[in-house]
């Protein structure tokens, strides 16, 4: 069963409710109030018979393979290994119609393609040395299959009405691409596609879960590497009920407006948030910060990064003109969770190059997700949702019932800062203490950048409490006291990292 959200005046926009998980015509991603932002089923694990020799290789790249012992990556092997892959592009066309097998030959293809190019820089990291440069050359064999599945295209043209892409967000449920870029992305390759059951009976549970490829130990579910990556599925399993919350959000607007429904949506929102939070916690005990930065080296991208000075060219993609392209790495960044809630709250963002950043990250999500999130934007400002739900339209209502939504409103601004805190500590002890590269796998500025986006919440909170007058119960006035004292102590961090790595503060 699918339902369409008409929210307020404009479009709809259908969200799953039964993800049809044996439907091979849809793509792998579609936002559902069942799963979120996960794949709508399990990620495909199994490559046809025709790509055996490109399985083979993947089994034997890491550093650690299955078996326990040493990969071509740990042997500085991986490079002469793929050179004898066989050109299986043409194979891709058998499965066209199958877009969720395209999506595992996107991922896996990804994975080949970001060890080949980086494995020289692995070296130089084991051996203590900096970076360097990576390989600028990815060979056809390579380059061709994953342009290819990176488009996840289907030959059935599209329905005439409404058009693919057109705006604002129209969307048909029976024929979409993913659109991916070329190389390594967060969810359609490196995390939330990258994941399979010990027993699909067991479903998504913490211990059920593997993963597919990985570059160093990841294939011990006990390493770094997986928990690292099995953390952020765990999270974005949580994301069903955000989406169902977000859209009763939007539901509330509809005439007429119903504010005992906001305020139960919001409360939903809150509680999905903090689910979430919860999980993202655990990345201390299951991803040691000292072992990042080892299995990190493979997931940088090739825009404002140092190991790529002129970028990397594709042998054999048409449309590139024999020029080099550059791409963003994989980052948590991609998400859509945060994302979906920014847009949701209307959460204003600081007009600076480094918003620039997160904008150009919005392209790299599925397609669905990025239509999705630029969907509720449009509903909830045409709406007017967060000038209703903090009394600042004029609509006559009580003030208690206000009060309430203001203070549902700062408790999920405040998951919001809890998330970015922690984002932030993560950058701080996985990242800044350990490396001085001074910039992100996605190539935003390393100390600069998440700051830009949780310093704009805090704010955020300020002002929100500061419309309410300050009169909203003691659990916001304790959530206000944490905001004052993590201002400082943001002022006090970046100015430190910045100061020790000879970086402006407000540089971007």
């Amino acid at each position: 069963m699918t339902k369409l959200h008409t929210a307020t005046m404009g479009p709809p926009f259908t969200v799953l409710e039964d993800t049809r998980p044996d439907d091979m015509s849809l793509p792998a991603f579609m936002v559902s109030t069942t799963r979120g932002f996960l794949p709508r089923m399990d990620p495909i694990a199994t490559l046809p018979s025709e790509f055996d020799a490109l399985e083979s290789l993947l089994q034997r790249m890491p550093v650690k393979t299955l078996s326990g012992a040493p990969g071509l990556l740990a042997q500085g092997q991986l490079g002469p290994a793929a050179t004898e892959l066989p050109d299986l592009t043409d194979c891709i066309d058998k499965y066209r119609h199958n877009l969720p097998l395209m999506n595992a030959l996107y991922r896996d293809y990804s994975f080949l393609a970001s060890a080949y190019l980086l494995e020289p820089c692995h070296e130089r990291f084991v051996r203590g040395e900096e970076y360097g440069l990576a390989r600028d050359v990815l060979p056809a064999n390579i380059a061709r299959p994953i342009a290819k599945c990176a488009a996840l295209y289907v030959s059935s043209p599209p329905p005439v009405s409404p058009p693919w892409g057109t705006p604002p967000f129209s969307h048909h449920p029976d024929r979409r691409s993913c659109e991916f870029k070329p190389f390594m992305e967060y969810a359609g390759s490196y995390a939330l596609y990258n994941y399979r059951l010990v027993d699909p009976a067991l479903g998504l549970t913490s211990a059920n879960l593997r993963l597919i490829r990985a570059f160093e130990h990841g294939l011990d579910p006990a390493s770094s590497e997986a928990g690292f990556v099995l953390v952020h599925i765990e999270m974005v399993k949580c994301s069903g009920p955000l989406v169902s919350g977000a859209l009763a959000c939007l539901d509330a607007l509809s005439a007429p407006r119903n504010r005992a429904a906001l305020n139960t949506a919001l409360g939903t929102v809150h509680t999905a948030l903090g689910a979430i939070n919860k999980t993202m916690d655990t990345m201390w005990a299951r991803s040691r910060p000292a072992a990042y930065t080892s299995f990190r080296t493979f997931i940088f991208g090739i825009t404002s990064q140092s190991m790529f000075p002129g970028g990397v060219l594709y042998e054999g993609v048409a449309g590139h003109d024999g020029k080099p392209v550059s791409f963003r790495g994989e980052s948590g960044a991609n998400d859509s969770m945060v994302p979906l809630v920014d847009n949701l709250l209307a959460i204003p963002m600081p007009d600076t190059p480094l918003t620039a950043i997160l904008d150009d990250f919005r392209s790299y999500r599925p397609s669905n997700h990025r239509a999705f999130l630029g969907w509720v934007k449009e509903r909830a400002a045409e709406g007017g949702l967060r000038a209703w739900a903090l009394g600042l339209d004029g609509d006559g209502e009580d003030e208690g019932e206000r009060r309430a939504s203001r203070a549902l409103w700062i408790r999920v601004l405040d998951q919001v800062r809890d998330f970015r805190w922690r984002h932030w500590c993560f950058a701080r002890e996985y990242i800044l203490k350990r490396t001085s590269h001074p910039t992100a796998t996605g190539g935003s500025p390393i100390v600069t950048w998440l700051p830009n986006q949780l310093q704009a919440v805090l704010d955020e909170m300020v002002y929100v409490y500061g419309v309410a007058g300050g009169d909203l119960g003691a659990e916001c006035a304790d959530i206000m006291a944490l905001v004052a004292r993590q201002q400082a102590t943001l002022r006090k961090e970046v100015r430190k990292f910045c100061e020790d790595r000879g970086v402006a503060a407000a540089s971007a």
